[in-house]
């Protein structure tokens, strides 16, 4: 199926520049690696193109739905695709936290995500070296994933766990990972955890901003590494 058509069907097809960009997509992504590889086939390729471009380029309203039911596969399994094909091309992924509430009917959690994100980068810069408190990313989308989960819990809300962890395009052990050292430095605020820890006492949490898997290993409930500099991730 052409791009043309599928941007068609998908409602996308007036917006003639969302179509290139999905199109150079597309083609990066037969430059850099063979898709059907990690299962992604060709239908599929072009529909998780035009969603990148869509969200990421174009400010278009994407509609996710139609485009699983296009595609033929699960939920589950779109976005996995979408997740692997993302990381295939070096995107970065971003998350609004009101589009989760929106996602997971849970809007009123907006607000005190927003507090409980503050609050924890506050005290997790606290804890870290003055000379690594620059390079501090709280961009990657695990952060606001698992603070969103967090105020959920607190509030007695169910969330989908395993849905949550694909939406944001991380891994079980880093979502966990990630959920530890906002227990411990913001009880306050989730109110989940049974001692509150000053931030000088939590060991292992700036390492959490490291993302080189070969040099990253648990201890602690976080990670360890060299003091190497910090670059943006590579969450698979």
């Amino acid at each position: 199926m052409d791009l043309s058509d599928i941007a068609r069907k998908l409602g996308l097809s007036g917006n003639k520049l969302l179509v290139r960009k999905a199109a150079e997509l597309r083609r990066l992504c037969d430059v850099q690696f063979d898709s059907s590889i990690i299962g992604v086939g060709e239908v599929c390729k072009a529909i998780i193109c035009l969603e990148i471009a869509a969200t990421r380029f174009g400010e278009v309203v994407f509609d996710r739905q139609k485009a699983i039911k296009l595609s033929g596969m699960s939920e589950k399994a779109y976005t996995r695709s979408f997740n692997s094909l993302q990381n295939g091309l070096n995107i970065k992924t971003t998350l609004d936290i009101r589009e989760l509430g929106v996602q997971f009917g849970c809007v009123r959690l907006i607000p005190l995500v927003k507090k409980g994100l503050s609050l924890y980068k506050e005290r997790f810069l606290a804890s870290l070296p003055a000379s690594r408190q620059a390079s501090a990313d709280f961009t990657r989308p695990v952060f606001t994933a698992v603070a969103f989960y967090l105020c959920a819990k607190k509030q007695k809300l169910k969330i989908d766990k395993v849905r949550l962890i694909e939406v944001c395009g991380t891994s079980e052990s880093e979502f966990s990972s990630v959920s530890t050292s906002m227990k411990d430095l913001c009880h306050d605020v989730f109110g989940v955890s049974s001692e509150k820890k000053d931030p000088k006492e939590v060991k292992g949490k700036r390492e959490l901003l490291d993302v080189l898997p070969e040099k990253r290993k648990f201890d602690d409930g976080g990670y360890l590494s060299d003091d190497g500099p910090e670059v943006l991730p590579q969450l698979l």
